[in-house]
């Protein structure tokens, strides 16, 4: 299979994840809000996840990325290693989830304390299952994508996010509340973690045996080769720049949250949260290319074919562009009949929020597309040291905004952190790659001319939406006139993103 069939069936199959992500979460959400829970409940019960998911950075570390690395490295020149590196890293990952569960347990009370919100002792008191099976499906998603297998990190990706929503909805209309919304979320990922783990297990009893093993089968099958601990040592040193990384995930994707929870109220953690799922909703389909397209840069750089590594890297961009500058544009102009009509009056605070992330929704695409690649490159150090200093600097405006102007501040801390960020990684990949800058700075404004003529359009029919009906129509019209317009400026080619779709 060629490298550009590779890349397109990863993406196709991720996308298909996404895209089944986006509908299930999208309607867990809207059930959710309008249905199950009030926005207090809604408020306080992804505070809880947020809570769970700084501390699932904790149990995960930097382990399961390090090893898909070096799956990828060694799984076709040897393949005896890739043992080595599996079992290894999972002890290390299972350690760490006893370390970080005995704390948890040890200190919800405290924790409960901090926020001044009772009703999350009963949630803490579960955080327990939601780190272990968080962690563990974590862990097999990216092992499948160090395998070059990402359709299998996507059915693991739709096992999880099917079993959330169908459970959650489940212990929800049994009456069990929000602690019955996170059992839903424990389960899903349970289920994920649980087929993730079998095929792993399956791939790693297909792989031939050590190249320097005895005859004594006992010592081929129990003991995979590791030459002197070199293949150990290098999967913690490379781990170290990942942990860093995922520090600063941590700090952008949970610590707002959790700061809007200390500094505000749950409802004001709602509306912060609605806004930010919705801006991940459209990020999602960029996370599908560059988690598909990661490996690719890896093989390629041990290839010594650079040259393919930038053209690829250039198209992409390219077509990541085309989307989300205008899709940003659309969500700056629909904000407000969007959630006016479809999430209710309770949630009209978060239309200034979803405002301004509009523009990380750009931002996060660019990141998504390039995280990935830097780190197959060998560039994980230098993306750690950018994300860490772009969070700490997140983490600072986040002290000062929130105080001041609520979770709207939330939200410009995020823009302004991702902004530094995003640069600083195209440089980075720019230095591996050598980029043709000219090529990409006339693609930025031929995109930005196809986006301002949407926005016209758009702009037009907006005084004419009364109901969900009439937003939707709203929305085509200005997709129907990106769509002309991206064709018409030679930038989309109708044929081809069929072709790539089959």
């Amino acid at each position: 299979m060629s490298v550009t069939d590779t890349i397109a069936g990863g993406f196709k199959a991720t996308l298909v994840s996404k895209i089944v992500e986006i509908g299930v979460n999208g309607l867990l959400i809207l059930l959710l809000t309008r249905v199950f829970l009030t926005t207090e409940e809604y408020g306080l019960l992804y505070l809880a996840i947020s809570i769970f998911g700084m501390a699932v950075f904790f149990s995960r570390m930097g382990f399961a990325k390090s090893a898909a690395r070096y799956v990828t490295e060694y799984r076709d020149t040897d393949p005896s290693v890739v043992r080595a590196i599996v079992r290894r890293s999972l002890l290390f990952n299972l350690l760490s989830i006893a370390i970080v569960s005995a704390v948890v347990v040890v200190f919800r009370e405290p924790i409960v304390a901090g926020f001044g919100e009772p009703e999350l002792l009963s949630l803490l008191s579960l955080g327990v299952l939601f780190i272990v099976a968080q962690t563990l499906r974590s862990y097999a998603y990216f092992l499948c994508q160090g395998f070059n297998r990402v359709t299998w990190s996507a059915i693991l990706s739709i096992v999880s996010n099917l079993g959330i929503f169908v459970f959650a909805i489940g212990f929800l209309s049994l009456g069990f509340g929000i602690a019955g919304a996170l059992l839903g979320y424990i389960v899903g990922y349970a289920l994920g973690a649980t087929v993730g783990l079998v095929v792993l297990y399956r791939w790693l009893s297909q792989l031939e045996p050590a190249a320097d093993a005895t005859d004594d089968a006992a010592s081929a099958e129990t003991e995979p080769r590791d030459d002197d601990g070199s293949i150990t040592r290098r999967l913690l040193e490379y781990s170290v720049p990942l942990t860093v990384t995922g520090a600063s995930s941590i700090m952008f994707k949970r610590v707002d949250i959790v700061l809007v929870g200390a500094f505000l109220t749950p409802v004001a953690v709602a509306y912060y949260t609605l806004a930010k799922q919705l801006t991940e909703f459209v990020a999602a389909p960029a996370s599908s290319l560059g988690f598909a397209l990661a490996p690719t840069f890896g093989e390629s750089k041990s290839n010594d074919d650079v040259a393919q590594a930038a053209a690829i890297y250039e198209t992409t961009f390219e077509h990541n562009l085309l989307f989300y500058v205008p899709a940003a544009t659309g969500m700056l102009l629909v904000a407000d009949p969007a959630i006016r009509h479809v999430f209710g009056e309770e949630y009209l605070g978060a239309i200034p929020i979803v405002q301004v992330l509009s523009v990380f929704v750009v931002l996060e695409s660019i990141n998504k597309l390039t995280n990935g690649a830097l780190d197959f490159l060998g560039r994980a150090r230098h993306r750690a040291l950018s994300k860490g200093g772009a969070a700490i600097f997140n983490l600072g405006l986040n002290v000062v905004l929130i105080p001041t102007i609520g979770p709207t501040g939330a939200a410009v801390s995020t823009v302004i952190s991702y902004a530094i960020m995003a640069t600083v990684n195209l440089y980075l990949i720019h230095i591996e790659l050598s980029l043709s800058v000219g090529r990409l700075a006339r693609t930025t404004l031929t995109v930005c001319g196809i986006a301002a003529g949407m926005a016209l359009a758009v702009v037009l029919a907006l005084p004419y939406v009364s109901s969900v009906v009439t937003l939707l129509s709203t929305v085509l019209l200005g997709v129907a006139v990106w769509l002309t317009l991206a064709v018409g400026s030679g930038l989309l080619d109708p044929r081809w993103a069929v072709s790539q779709l089959n």
